[in-house]
């Protein structure tokens, strides 16, 4: 059955700018986060996956860091990712984009060796997250105003 995009890592710059159009329509302009506190110095080294539209249209991104990167978010862990900047396209919810990208960003992770994923979900996201398997855990915090908890599953 054809879903009508694919999920793929992001290669090369013009998949990066896509990425990045993304998170600014959800992130930006929907959830005003600050544009400033959205793009980081992550995004240089960050595995970057990339929903497209068959016609070539971005629907949704995440990005995967590993390695140092990740060790401010995962408690010091080294085996463990950290899953972050997850945004799919107004117009693409619902069609298992969000899903599709969580799996290629445990793909990577798997392919680089780690042995599990940790991220900060939006609260009003946990059943989501937790439907694929992740489970909470700790306090609820704020991140760019906007209440998380902490989530991991092992890979």
């Amino acid at each position: 059955m054809s879903t009508g995009y694919q999920v793929r890592e992001a290669i090369g710059q013009g998949d990066r700018e896509a990425c990045f159009a993304v998170r600014h329509e959800v992130f930006v302009v929907e959830q005003s986060v600050p544009q400033e506190i959205e793009y980081d110095r992550y995004d240089e080294t960050a595995v970057h996956v990339l929903a497209v539209r068959e016609d070539g249209l971005p629907l949704g991104t995440g990005r995967l860091l590993h390695g140092a990167d990740a060790l401010g978010k995962t408690g010091g862990d080294a085996s463990v990712g950290s899953l972050g900047r997850l945004a799919v396209a107004k117009a693409a919810r619902g069609l298992g984009v969000g899903a599709a990208l969580v799996r290629a960003i445990e793909d990577a992770a798997r392919e680089r060796g780690l042995a599990a994923v940790d991220l900060h979900a939006q609260t009003h996201a946990l059943g989501f997250y937790e439907r694929l398997g992740y489970e909470a855990y700790g306090p609820e915090f704020p991140d760019a105003g906007i209440p998380h908890r902490a989530m991991r599953r092992a890979l």
